[in-house]
């Protein structure tokens, strides 16, 4: 499959590459250290040098397995550093918590910041919980410096592990929280995606672990939908970023997640078929991330490219999700100059307001108003499995949708059905 079209990133790497002869300098050295003076040559560092995802790696950096790490306020190094890890499957069910009755000034409906998320999972008890550790104490947290350390990093091509030295780059801490036990350190985000950099983590761990003298604890939270989903990380020794290991992972919700199969029989029997809008249909599997783009497009509109360099996607995707959602009516597309903008449709922007369980069956009318989606999940129903691919398929042509063509596309977007339809049985939780 083809690569998206060059980013910006991706023109401006290609150009200090070629100009500092940086995959040379590599090959001979092991890596090359570059300033943000030089970044700052063909763009701005901030944009240049800030990649929270594999996929959002510039292409020059993909294709030959590379990586970028800040080693001072001003320099970094690029390698080939095995630099991110995937998170690990997620399939822990979801405990049901709930806000103090006090509390008037978190709406858990509302949750536009991964701070109010932070917020909302400390008073609901869910940090305390998750940790096992009471009396929680709110403390170092924003941005400071790393002071000097080094550590070891496994290069991505020959698994051997390398050296770096960090002094005083700048990190950031969302939130810690201190208790008997020991200290947290987390970091939060409300994108969804299938990896993190693993330096988010690892940067403030080294810091910390040099300064007290109790257990320090890396935290990941990612709130999206509802759900607050933890992972509690661990290195199994503290000079090696490569040495990260999963501790304990699991989800909550503030809101009643209570969904039986009779709501869905319901939505699928009541609901009305729509015509088949003038958008592609979806070429996006996972329907957890078409809420996701919609819940981050809330707050404001976004251009295409910032879309991109934003969150967890490649240009591709971007187009994918966001065409996936606009299919639903949750997103509108509109043109400024010859720029792409993104935003919240008047029924994306009602969905969002309405509680947990209110929320999941109203996407899944959107879904079941096309007929494609309801006649293979009453096909699913009926058998008691995902009906094959050579059904959906068949499903598929007699649903007139647009511009699908070829065989080969309805198999590919076949995909989507199934993966969608999944995503309405798992909401089940007899």
């Amino acid at each position: 499959m083809s690569r998206a079209p060059k980013s910006l990133n991706d023109a401006a790497w290609e150009q200090l590459f070629t100009k500092y002869d940086i995959l040379n300098q590599i090959d001979a050295n092991g890596r090359f250290e570059i300033s943000a003076t030089q970044i700052k040559e063909f763009r701005e560092p901030r944009l240049m040098a800030k990649f929270d995802h594999a996929i959002n790696l510039p292409k020059v950096f993909s294709d030959n397995q590379l990586a970028i790490l800040p080693i001072t306020r001003g320099d970094y190094v690029i390698s080939h550093f095995a630099a991110y890890h995937k998170f690990e499957d997620n399939n822990t069910p979801v405990t049901r918590v709930s806000l103090p009755t006090y509390i008037q000034s978190l709406d858990s409906n509302n949750i536009p910041s991964e701070t109010i998320a932070l917020n909302c999972a400390v008073a609901a008890g869910i940090v305390s919980e998750f940790l096992q550790d009471e009396d929680l104490i709110s403390t170092v947290s924003g941005r400071m410096g790393s002071g000097s350390f080094d550590f070891d990093i496994a290069n991505a091509k020959s698994n051997m592990l390398c050296r770096v030295q960090v002094n005083n780059s700048q990190i950031e801490i969302d939130a810690a929280y201190e208790g008997v036990k020991g200290l947290a350190l987390f970091e939060a985000k409300r994108d969804l995606s299938e990896d993190f950099l693993v330096r988010q983590l690892y940067y403030p761990f080294r810091v910390w672990q040099s300064r007290v003298t109790k257990p320090v604890r890396p935290l990941f939270l990612v709130y999206s939908n509802g759900v607050y989903r933890l992972y509690e990380y661990a290195f199994e020794d503290a000079n090696n970023y490569s040495s990260l290991v999963l501790v304990s992972q699991r989800n909550y919700s503030i809101e009643d997640t209570a969904i039986e199969i009779t709501d869905i029989q319901a939505v699928l029997q009541k609901v009305r078929l729509t015509t088949e809008p003038q958008v592609p249909f979806p070429q996006a599997d996972s329907f957890e991330r078409v809420i996701n783009i919609c819940e981050l497009l809330n707050e404001q509109e976004l251009s295409q490219d910032d879309v991109t360099d934003q969150y967890a996607f490649d240009a591709r995707q971007t187009t994918y999700y966001t065409d996936a959602a606009r299919y639903l009516g949750l997103l509108k597309k509109k043109k400024d100059g010859t720029t792409t903008i993104y935003g919240l449709s008047d029924t994306g922007k009602r969905l969002l307001t309405l509680n947990y369980k209110q929320r999941q069956l109203a996407y899944c009318a959107l879904i079941l108003s096309h007929k494609a989606f309801a006649d293979t999940l009453r096909k699913y129903l009926e058998d008691g499995a995902m009906p094959t691919t050579r059904k959906i398929v068949q499903i598929m042509k007699q649903s007139n949708l647009y511009n699908v063509g070829s065989d080969n596309t309805f198999e590919r977007r076949s995909s989507t059905i199934k993966g969608w339809l999944n995503w309405i049985i798992e909401l089940i939780n007899e």
